[in-house]
């Protein structure tokens, strides 16, 4: 097996694993934390596919669309726990 056939296909369980778990969570945080391991997966393989045999050069392109992907993963998990706190603190409003 070559390198970039296991890291491939751990980007591919990994983005599995978030998928499913997206998919079959109750819990908004820990949908929330199944997507952000989908991107990690998805982030894992774009930067496999961006490697090439080591006299060449990697494509640049995969590394900057992971690099902006981890920014914009940054940003929407932090909107995405802001509204699950004010959900929160709304249906804790509610109840009494």
């Amino acid at each position: 097996m070559t390198p970039d056939l296991i890291y491939g296909a751990t980007g591919i369980a990994v983005f599995a694993i978030g998928l499913i778990g997206a998919l079959c969570a109750q819990d908004r945080l820990r949908r929330v934390l199944a997507l952000k391991l989908c991107s990690v997966g998805a982030g894992f393989i774009l930067v496999v596919g961006a490697w090439r045999i080591p006299p060449a050069d990697p494509d640049p392109v995969p590394h900057a669309l992971v690099i902006t992907g981890i920014v914009v993963m940054v940003s929407a998990t932090a909107v995405a726990l802001a509204l699950i706190r004010r959900l929160h603190t709304l249906e804790a409003e509610d109840d009494d």
